[in-house]
């Protein structure tokens, strides 16, 4: 038998603000509020469903150094581009990591700057 990843954890200083933001990129919903602020997100059925749940552990000080994890995501039902534009109008930005213009991948950044990859490949939908 082997693990299974539950839950991500990140930590953020607006965990309201990043709840929003990847429950709207990935279809998700709060699952959850603690008395810090922090907030658990994740698909409607929840911790130990299908998909690990992202926490947003609210903290007031930014970690050091570059995050050494990201998320990748895949569009389930539009072509990358159209996710692209989508991403865009709920608050991701372009970032830049050195990338050469020639990757099948767009590098993004969520309201708080944590970068993430808009991948070519479509994935069915759970």
């Amino acid at each position: 038998m082997a693990c299974r990843i539950g839950e991500l954890v990140l930590d953020c200083r607006e965990p309201e603000v990043l709840a929003r933001f990847w429950c709207a990129v990935l279809d998700f919903v709060v699952l959850g509020r603690e008395d810090d602020g922090s907030v658990e997100i994740g698909s409607r059925e929840g911790f130990g469903g299908p998909q690990p749940t992202i926490f947003f552990s609210r903290q007031d000080e930014p970690g050091k150094g570059k995050s050494r994890l990201h998320i990748d995501v895949n569009a389930t039902d539009r072509d990358q581009d159209a996710e692209l534009e989508r991403l865009l109008e709920l608050g991701a930005r372009p970032a830049d990591v050195g990338q050469t213009g020639e990757e099948q991948w767009h590098v993004l950044a969520d309201p708080e700057g944590n970068e993430f990859c808009l991948l070519r490949a479509r994935i069915d939908p759970l």
